[in-house]
């Protein structure tokens, strides 16, 4: 099997060792839209770098990983599955609803596959809290605390073509949200920060956000996030139910103390990012993806996962701005009607 791995930024690198392993795998072709930064990875790796992303359809591929800058995914991925390939692209689809719709159209028209980057699913935390619930374990689920925060803010440059803190950081969450508890998200309503750094104002951004959701069964959900999370990067999600209670993410490396006197004391080694954090699960995304195009195993997360991920974002944003509950179906109407 011979895959092109279109960026070979942070998760590109990771993605490209990973393949590069696999035994399945024979060869990668890398491009990236800084050549040389493809060529030094390729070199490491003992692959070939591709001048630009027509040689990945010229030399022929049988696969494409998509990992550039969200702005072009949509393009890429209609592309490739125009082209009949199968695509493992990051999240998310594309910043906007409409594009996002029109790219899941082409690769349904093509016939193609398309898996979304969201990690967190082939997290042992997040699979286990998924066994509890869907066995019983918890009885009837009445509450869901995620969060997820980060160390250090992306940088300014950056922090402008990320989409925001709800659909760039947040959006994890509510995908994780989903696929744990098996219900949609009916009601949101967000609420967001922007006291820190003057960029965060700047880019129509918040370096912090709350949101409560009101899931399908009537269960409630609280997700917040930061990018200034000084002890160090915080992923963790509760589960209480009638019967139990259980926490993902607690564990020896998360940053945070307890005041109690008998409580753990502060990590000695905090989580410092996500790649840290979620290695072995970006791995086995990837290594679900060969099985996927070998016809080994159904696709784990579609295009239309990332889009009900995208549309709670969306309706975090528009709350946030509006100061008011926000419907993601709604969203998710109106953009369908835009496009007949």
């Amino acid at each position: 099997m011979r895959i092109g791995v279109i960026g070979t930024g942070r998760i590109g690198t990771i993605h490209a060792h990973t393949l590069s392993r696999h035994r399945e795998v024979g060869s990668l072709i890398l491009t990236d839209v800084d050549p040389a930064r493809a060529q030094a990875l390729a070199h490491r790796l003992g692959e070939t770098a591709a001048p630009g992303v027509d040689e990945i359809y010229t030399w022929g591929v049988d696969a494409v990983v998509i990992t550039t800058a969200t702005s072009a995914h949509a393009d890429l991925i209609a592309r490739a599955a125009r082209a009949g390939l199968p695509v493992f692209c990051e999240k998310p689809i594309a910043l906007d609803i409409a594009g996002t719709l029109q790219a899941i159209t082409e690769v349904e028209t093509a016939g193609t596959v398309l898996q979304m980057g969201f990690q967190r699913r082939f997290d042992r935390g997040y699979r286990g809290a998924r066994e509890a619930v869907r066995t019983g374990r918890l009885g009837r689920l009445h509450t869901v605390r995620a969060m997820t925060s980060d160390a250090e803010p992306p940088a300014p440059s950056l922090l402008a073509q990320s989409g925001g803190l709800y659909r760039d950081t947040l959006i994890h969450d509510f995908d994780v949200l989903r696929w744990v508890t098996g219900r949609e998200v009916v009601d949101v309503y967000a609420t967001g920060s922007d006291a820190g750094p003057p960029m965060f104002r700047e880019a129509g951004d918040v370096d912090t956000g709350a949101v409560l959701l009101t899931l399908d069964d009537g269960a409630l959900a609280t997700v917040t996030g930061t990018r200034m999370n000084g002890a160090g990067y915080d992923v963790r999600m509760e589960l209480a139910g009638e019967r139990d209670q259980i926490v993902v993410g607690l564990d020896d490396r998360t940053p945070i103390a307890s005041t109690e006197p008998t409580g753990p004391p502060a990590a000695d080694k905090p989580w410092t990012g996500f790649l840290e954090r979620f290695g072995p699960a970006y791995e086995a995304e990837l290594v679900a993806f060969v099985e996927v195009v070998r016809g080994e195993r159904p696709n784990p997360c579609d295009g239309h996962e990332a889009l009900r991920a995208l549309l709670i974002a969306e309706a975090c944003e528009r709350s946030r701005r509006e100061r008011r509950p926000v419907r993601p179906a709604e969203l998710l109407s109106s953009a369908q009607e835009a496009l007949t």
